[in-house]
């Protein structure tokens, strides 16, 4: 039976009314040949296709640990995965069978089937996970997926307590419960927590079907392993399958998955770019010459990977990890891409952010779906049982009986999407985005004054109350230290239970800051221009009429708020003396690997780095307001969004241009993300330990920062020099274009400027890029390289 017919069969053995299996080509397939180092990927492989409702699927091979996971980027950020062995029980890596895929529907489901093989005599499958994405995340962040088979399987305590918890009302309340879990009794529950496998045989096929209704009975995913039975026996277990070829010949797999989950509404680059861009970008399909076409198929793989992480709902914020709503992910990107998106998107932009508003102004960070908001909320309902028993204990009926109600109406939306506001960055970009939007003379007054009178989320809100409860959240947050000026008095990251401070920023893993309380990049950059941000608002709102009845900001209170916090970057500075560098770096070097030392003891000889002093920003302040002396990338979002005189400009440029170690810059890497030789022995092993934010690693979302704050100081300085020549300032223009094109040479020589970041490894006295286990394939902030591109292109006209 051929692929087409073996499909349309399962979906009548189903008793769903079938269209037409229809093939579809990938949009994207990594590694590219002549475009994408394979080695730098280490076995690892990834195709994008579109499902009948053209929403996004990623399939990934992890060749290096056997996994493979389909992300299904629809309404509820769905994935399948699942890990092949060989007989011995060692990771292997199946090859991809036909280019194209086949999707389909039935009923109110969507099917995309793709084929593997393998040229093993026998591949065992294991550690299937249906559900949310996030869920595969967690589980290869721990490491399960490399366990036995056999291991436990991966730990949902919420789940387990809500199934406990419902086990124990009374029969009445019991059944209410489930009810609306649309569950007949608990032992169903249970069952809805794995995956059940069965087989069956069909024509000349083995079917394996792979099926996880979700836990609140709403939605059903499965996957379907096809085998031909002729040349390869198939054996099920509990939770495992092992497949034999019968003649040793490869083994060929037909992988079937099928959703009935909600889907989104793509957009397309007609909607996204502007016009100014959609020709450069025609204009570099024309060039003949190879430099010409490699540069422009770049190009298109890009605005192709814009394409697949946009839909009317949401910006996504990368692929496969991050396929959700992130607020700080979408801002950021708004900003960087303003050259070339259409107009219609920094509404779009803020519209998506005032509909997850919190009460207190606070942008959402991100958005829990389907699978993770059914954990999510299970624990709320999990509380809401505990205040039950705890008030029928104590005889407090009328209580008991309100903390009920309200575990009822959890249930009865358990899947409803969370928000988390855990973040503080997002909430001081948030106005930059307006300000910019409402400075915007291309679109008409009334465009932007029927914008913010529409409706924010609800039938009560409108986008502009919504947008004045951040602007008032962002006066109070800056209130103190504008009232008295001094280190302790800046925005504070929260302290946890464990008496760490939590990384409200774009550094958001455990050793990102430091553990440091107050970040430069929210202190010294974001709170500045925010309060700026709010003056421009102020004064946009009163020339479209909406400052009556005092919904306009205060712009005197901001005015002098702004100038209070103008100089707040004067608490971060470090300055080292060239023996104080030399001391430390050589310190830094001592407890590498043998092979790393000598490899950076020689960058350090062929250098002059550590031979004049050194000042940047630090990283973060400790809780009594002194700096933690970690080197990083962070002031290139201040070269890119603020006015700086020509000194502080060079200041802030030296320390990402010094080679490493004693700077940040790596030929043929890139500026790597942080320098802790000037920190503490504890800091080192923190970052030891969690490489995602360390001296290891490369961020896309710095380097297209750095590029665009590069071509934006680089025309700040011509034009100063065009008005008034002087020789300091044509050696400023030189030193900012030499600059940009060291810089851009080390990350295109990287072969991984597209990841969302990548790191390196020391072998043979040789330094070679390397991806980044975790990194996304497609991330929103690392296609803002479409705007350095076009901007590029612009400093390069006569």
């Amino acid at each position: 039976m051929n692929l087409v017919l073996a499909s349309l069969f399962a979906q009548l053995l189903a008793g769903a009314p079938a269209a037409p299996p229809q093939a579809t080509p990938p949009v994207l397939d990594f590694p590219e040949p002549g475009m994408d180092d394979p080695a730098a990927y280490e076995g690892y492989r990834t195709r994008f296709y579109r499902d009948a409702a053209n929403n996004t699927v990623q399939i990934y091979i992890k060749g290096t640990e056997g996994r493979i996971v389909a992300l299904l980027a629809n309404a509820a950020n769905e994935s399948v995965g699942f890990t092949v062995r060989d007989s011995a029980g060692r990771p292997t890596s199946p090859a991809w069978g036909a280019l194209d895929a086949l999707r389909s529907t039935a009923g109110d489901t969507r099917s995309l089937e793709f084929r593997l093989t393998s040229d093993l005599p026998r591949i065992d499958l294991g550690w299937f996970l249906l559900g949310s994405m996030r869920v595969e995340r967690d589980l290869q962040y721990q490491q399960r997926h490399l366990r036995p088979f056999d291991a436990p399987p991966f730990p949902r305590p919420e789940l387990d307590t809500l199934i406990a918890n419902l086990a124990r009302l009374s029969a009445e309340e019991r059944q209410r419960h489930l009810e609306l879990l649309r569950a007949t009794d608990v032992q169903e529950l249970r069952t809805r927590l794995s995956p059940t496998i069965t087989r069956a045989e069909v024509d000349t096929s083995w079917i394996v079907t792979i099926e996880q209704p979700a836990f609140d009975g709403r939605s059903h995913l499965a996957l379907e392993l096809r085998v031909n039975r002729v040349a390869a026996h198939v054996q099920v277990g509990a939770r495992s399958v092992v497949v034999r070829s019968r003649s040793g010949a490869p083994i060929d797999v037909a992988v079937r998955i099928t959703t009935s989950a909600g889907t989104l509404t793509p957009i397309g680059r007609a909607e996204l770019l502007n016009d100014d861009f959609r020709q450069f970008l025609e204009a570099q399909r024309a060039v003949t010459d190879s430099s010409g076409v490699l540069r422009y198929r770049w190009l298109e793989r890009q605005v192709r990977g814009l394409e697949l992480v946009s839909s009317r709902e949401k910006l996504m914020a990368g692929l496969p990890n991050f396929a959700t709503y992130f607020g700080r992910d979408m801002l950021m990107s708004a900003l960087m891409m303003e050259p070339i998106w259409s107009p219609g998107m920094l509404e779009h932009v803020i519209g998506s952010v005032l509909r997850k508003l919190a009460l207190t102004g606070e942008v959402s960070h991100e958005e829990a779906l389907g699978g993770q908001a059914i954990r999510e909320n299970a624990s709320v309902y999990n509380q809401h049982v505990a205040e039950y028993t705890r008030h029928r204990r104590a005889g407090r009926a009328a209580r008991a009986d309100s903390a009920l109600a309200r575990a009822r109406d959890v249930l009865a939306a358990l899947g409803a999407v969370r928000e988390n506001y855990s973040m503080l960055d997002d909430d001081f970009q948030f106005p930059i985005v307006v300000a910019r939007y409402l400075d915007d003379a291309r679109v008409p007054a009334a465009q932007k004054r029927a914008f913010l009178l529409d409706r924010a989320a609800d039938d009560t809100t409108t986008r502009l109350t919504a947008l004045l409860r951040n602007i008032a959240y962002v006066g109070r947050s800056a209130a103190p230290y504008a009232a008295r000026p001094m280190a302790t008095n800046l925005i504070a990251f929260p302290r946890r239970p464990n008496g760490r401070h939590h990384p409200g920023s774009w550094r958001d893993s455990n050793a990102g800051y430091g553990n440091g309380r107050f970040a430069m990049d929210i202190n010294a950059i974001w709170v500045p221009e925010a309060l700026s941000a709010c003056t421009r608002i102020a004064t946009a709102l009163s020339a479209l009429g909406l400052d009556s009845a005092g919904r306009a900001p205060d712009t005197a209170a901001f005015r002098q708020a702004a100038t209070a916090w103008s100089d707040a970057a004067r608490h971060f500075v470090v300055r080292l003396s060239p023996a104080a560098v030399r001391t430390a770096v050589r310190a830094r070097l001592a407890v590498l690997p043998r092979e790393e030392r000598a490899y950076w003891q020689g960058v350090i000889a062929s250098s002059p780095a550590d031979s004049t002093p050194l000042e940047f920003l630090a990283l973060s302040l400790d809780a009594a307001g002194r700096p933690i002396r970690v080197a990083n990338t962070d002031p290139a979002t201040g070269l890119f969004l603020q006015d700086l005189s020509r000194d502080r400009v060079q200041r802030d440029l030296d320390i990402v241009m010094r080679p490493y170690p004693v700077g940040l810059f790596v030929p043929r890497l890139g500026p790597v993300v942080a320098n802790d030789a000037y920190a503490t022995p504890a800091i080192w092993e923190e970052f030891r330990k969690d490489a995602y934010h360390s001296p290891r690693v490369v961020w896309g979302r710095e380097v297209n920062l750095l590029f665009l704050a590069l071509a934006r100081q680089i025309a700040r300085a011509t034009d100063a020099s065009a008005r008034a020549p002087d020789s300091a300032g044509v050696l400023h223009v030189a030193l900012l274009e030499r600059a940009l094109q060291q810089a851009l040479e080390a990350v295109q020589a990287s072969g991984l400027s597209h990841n969302e970041l990548w790191s390196y490894r020391i072998a043979d006295g040789a330094l070679m890029p390397v991806r980044y286990g975790s990194s996304s394939d497609i991330q929103l902030w690392n296609l803002t390289n479409l705007a350095v591109q076009f901007r590029l292109s612009q400093l390069r006209r006569p």
